[in-house]
C-alpha cells in the first residue's frame, strides 16, 4: 500500500522558515519523480517544487524561486521541502506527490497534507 505523509508545517511570522517532511512508503521511492504541491484557502491547487528522479533537477514555481528547496532522501524514503523567506501568501495545506507536475494534475494527492500559516 503506497503511504504518503506530511509533517513539519506550523504556524510561522513573515520572514521565517520551516522545513516539510514527507515519509513515503508502499513503491519504489528513488524511482519516481516527487512533486510538492499545496492549497491555499479558497484557491486550487497549485504545484510548488518537483525533483527529477533520474537526474535529480529541481524546478520551482516561479512564486517560491530562490525561496523553497526540494530534496530527497533515498535511504530514508523521505521528501523535503525547506521554505525560507516565508510570505503570507504562502499560506496553504502542503502536500507530497507521487509523479511530476502534469502527472498530478489537481489531486487528490494521497496523503493529509500539512497547514502552513504565515502570520504575524
Amino acid at each position: 500500500e503506497v503511504q504518503l505523509v506530511e509533517s513539519g508545517g506550523g504556524l510561522v511570522q513573515p520572514g521565517g522558515s520551516l522545513r516539510l517532511s514527507c515519509t513515503t512508503s508502499g513503491f519504489a521511492f528513488g524511482e519516481y519523480d516527487m512533486t510538492w504541491a499545496r492549497q491555499a484557502p479558497g484557491k486550487g491547487p497549485e504545484w510548488v517544487s518537483c525533483i527529477d528522479s533520474g537526474s535529480g533537477e529541481t524546478y520551482y514555481a516561479d512564486s517560491v524561486k530562490g525561496r523553497f528547496t526540494i530534496s530527497g532522501d533515498h535511504a530514508k524514503n523521505t521528501l523535503y521541502l525547506q521554505m525560507n523567506n516565508l510570505k503570507p501568501e504562502d499560506t496553504a495545506v502542503y502536500y507530497c506527490a507521487i509523479g511530476d507536475p502534469a502527472e498530478i494534475g489537481n489531486g487528490p494527492y494521497g496523503g493529509p497534507g500539512t497547514q502552513v500559516t504565515v502570520s504575524s
